[in-house]
């Protein structure tokens, strides 16, 4: 069983509508690497490394669906470690297909709108715009802090972080899968003085102290697992083709 390349590559980006979610510089949302033009094993990691590029040539598949693509920075010259990528994916026909907000932010299967639903919490409205698109969730449905902090240590087993400053009972919840680093400031002025999120930095504590805030950090991986495994889960059953999801266990 196949899938022609380009059709597997529009369904994707129809799926996630990435021409309506502006993204940062260099995000390149959608095909990024292109292969003999035939799918036959869809996988999905979170990074664009070596290790999942590896891990993807050993499973035997041939388009992989990627949260962090490849080009980030501006263009670099094809040596060292970016040489080496490229020629494995070229050597080894892997197709490379990356989103990143289309895939936070999706209101189905966007990793936001999952983790809302595996910690049974209803979502309230979007927040956080970036170039006037929100990236995040309000939720509610959890009523106590202890009860939250013990859904999300079930939900991230390998561990978060919790600093809490806030309400012991909790109304309204945010959610921001990967980096909360640009929110933390935001969240009392959209109705709530809790977050959920991935990674912070160490002058947040300070922050949730002086403002009285509930700040959970998960792991900006753990975070960004669930939408490139739906994406790619939806994929496999649309086309008929195998699936598997790449895990690098990346404690950060």
């Amino acid at each position: 069983m196949s899938a022609e390349l380009e059709v597997v590559s529009r369904f994707c980006s129809d799926r996630l509508k990435i021409e309506d979610v502006p993204d940062f510089p260099g995000a390149e949302n959608g095909l990024q690497i292109a292969n003999d033009g035939q799918v036959t094993k869809v996988g999905a990691a979170v990074d664009a490394g070596m290790e999942p590029f590896r891990k993807a040539v050993d499973a035997n598949i041939d388009f992989l669906i990627v949260h962090h693509g490849l080009y980030w920075n501006p263009p670099v010259p094809l040596i060292g470690v970016a040489y080496e990528k490229i020629k494995l994916l070229l050597q080894n026909n892997i197709a490379v297909y990356s989103s990143h907000l289309p895939l936070d932010g999706h209101p189905e299967i966007g990793n936001n709108a999952i983790i809302a639903r595996k910690l049974g919490l209803r979502t309230n409205s979007t927040i956080f715009p970036y170039e006037g698109v929100d990236a995040g969730l309000l939720t509610e449905g959890i009523e106590s802090r202890q009860e939250l902090r013990a859904s999300l240590e079930n939900l991230f087993p390998n561990g978060i972080q919790a600093i809490e400053f806030g309400s012991e009972n909790l109304g309204r919840i945010a959610i921001l899968s990967g980096s909360g680093n640009s929110v933390v400031s935001e969240i009392l002025g959209v109705g709530t003085n809790t977050l959920v999120t991935g990674e912070l930095r160490q002058h947040h504590f300070n922050m949730a102290q002086e403002l009285g805030l509930n700040l959970y950090a998960c792991g900006h991986y753990a975070t960004e697992t669930f939408g490139v495994d739906a994406l790619g889960r939806e994929v496999g059953k649309q086309f008929g083709l195998g699936y598997e999801f790449i895990e690098t266990s990346c404690p950060l």
